[in-house]
């Protein structure tokens, strides 16, 4: 039998001899059913002693890789067969010009100060703080978030109404699971919303209704006529299409979950960046037993620290508890104690009035290179967030511009990719946020290229 060993490696003979044969059957070179020779043979074979090949067979067949029996030579165990080759899947491309309207800029990142933090929680942090804890995050970070939510967001709610989980998508899957166990069926959401949210809510088990978005925001009738048990929506900065839920709309959808007892999960994903008013005060905050709200830290600082947070209604507290104990047990926690920290020295609010700053110049210098270079597009949206809506002609086929960009290494995002049912102006999301402005003028330069070639 085929076995190489090598006696100047570091890894002992009977470990090699394990893994060889382990490896053999895994890749099908050794068949169900083969029998092998018999640990006196196959020590003489390779010049090594019995009591290592018996102990190298006893381990296969504990392990279930053979089968043995006395006074019989061990046989390959049947059902061990060839892994299914592995498949490689596409990572996210490095497109040369990041106009992807989805991503803060991570440059930016604070790195000292967090790690800062994160060395001061460490160190602070007593043993009981490395179990697993209250499932619904450290009590030092609820404590700081329900502080930081009150006075910047107006959000009413208590340390105990407050969970930790890991971004927006968990908090989304959290609050469907316990929408569907309470025997919710049906939840609204904007049309056009982020593709990603609306697959996230459907997977809940949660038929999801597309409700039209306008000017103003979200349309309450049609929401009302729909009558959906639970309704998803972005008051302060809908996406993708920029828009505030006007105050009127505001009380009309209010009134609603009130006379019917549906669930308002709001999403306050980018509020923190308006620049050229203060922005609107949170949903949650009018009325704290019909809404849930949910922020994150993912455009604020970094999406790859996987914070976000839930304050929830009283009613909903309990089974979120029960939720996430029975998914994930408990979330990460030294992430949340540094994050405490990073709250409570007020480096989040210095680090957001530089990127409300840094966001705002690279806003106008897209505009600027728009008006420039590509006349043809309007721009729409608030002087908002990390991205601004730019309409195409009507002559000219949103998905072939898409096409013709993304060939030239724009990263982008188009209209029609986040609706559902709505039908609207072809245009397209063109963040500015990971871009800094130089960048931004190659990647227009390279975009009206893409424009004239899809006319």
């Amino acid at each position: 039998m085929l076995v190489e060993l090598d006696r100047g490696a570091d890894e002992p003979l009977s470990l090699q001899l394990e893994r060889a044969l382990r490896d053999g059957v895994r890749s099908g070179a050794l068949r169900p059913g083969t029998p092998l020779p018999s640990t006196r043979a196959l020590a003489a074979e390779l010049g090594v002693s019995r009591g290592l090949v018996v102990a190298a067979y006893s381990q296969l067949g504990a392990e279930g890789y053979l089968r043995l029996g006395r006074n019989a030579p061990p046989i390959v165990a049947q059902g061990i067969g060839v892994a299914a080759e592995a498949r490689t899947l596409a990572a996210d491309p490095e497109w040369p010009h990041n106009l992807r309207p989805d991503l803060p800029d991570y440059d930016a990142f604070p790195r000292a100060e967090w790690l800062k933090s994160y060395r001061a929680a460490l160190r602070r942090a007593p043993n009981a703080a490395l179990a697993y804890g209250d499932v619904r995050g450290s009590a030092e970070l609820r404590e700081a978030l329900a502080a930081y939510l009150g006075r910047v967001r107006g959000v009413v709610g208590e340390p105990e109404h407050t969970f930790v989980c890991s971004g927006f998508a968990q908090a989304l899957s959290l609050i469907g699971g316990v929408l569907v166990r309470s025997g919710r069926r049906r939840i609204a959401v904007e049309d056009p919303s982020h593709v990603v949210i609306r697959a996230v809510a459907a997977r809940t088990g949660l038929e999801t209704i597309a409700i039209p978005v306008g000017g103003d925001g979200i349309d309450v009738e049609a929401l009302a006529a729909a009558s959906p048990d639970a309704a998803l929506v972005t008051p302060a900065h809908q996406f993708p299409t920029g828009v505030v839920l006007a105050p009127e709309r505001r009380a009309r959808l209010l009134a609603w979950a009130e006379k019917t007892g549906a669930v308002v999960v709001e999403d306050d994903f980018d509020s923190e960046y308006r620049y050229d008013r203060p922005p609107v005060g949170s949903l949650q905050g009018l009325m704290p037993e019909r809404v849930v709200y949910c922020g994150t830290a993912s455009k604020t600082l970094a999406p790859t620290l996987r914070l976000g947070w839930i304050v929830a209604p009283g009613e909903l507290v309990r089974p979120l508890v029960d939720e996430v104990l029975y998914t994930v047990i408990s979330p990460p926690r030294l992430e949340q104690l540094a994050f405490a920290d990073f709250l409570l020295r007020g480096e989040l609010d210095r680090h957001l009035r530089r990127m409300r700053l840094r966001y705002r110049r690279r806003r106008d210098a897209l505009v600027r290179e728009l008006a420039r270079q590509l006349p043809e597009l309007e721009v729409r949206g608030l002087a908002a967030g990390l991205y601004l809506e730019a309409v195409l002609p009507h002559m000219l086929n949103e998905e072939r511009v898409l096409a013709e960009a993304r060939a030239r290494g724009v990263g982008l995002a188009g209209m029609s990719e986040h609706c559902a049912e709505a039908v609207r102006d072809p245009a397209l999301l063109l963040g500015y946020a990971v871009a800094p402005e130089p960048s931004l003028r190659r990647a227009v330069a390279v975009l009206a290229d893409a424009v004239r070639a899809a006319g």
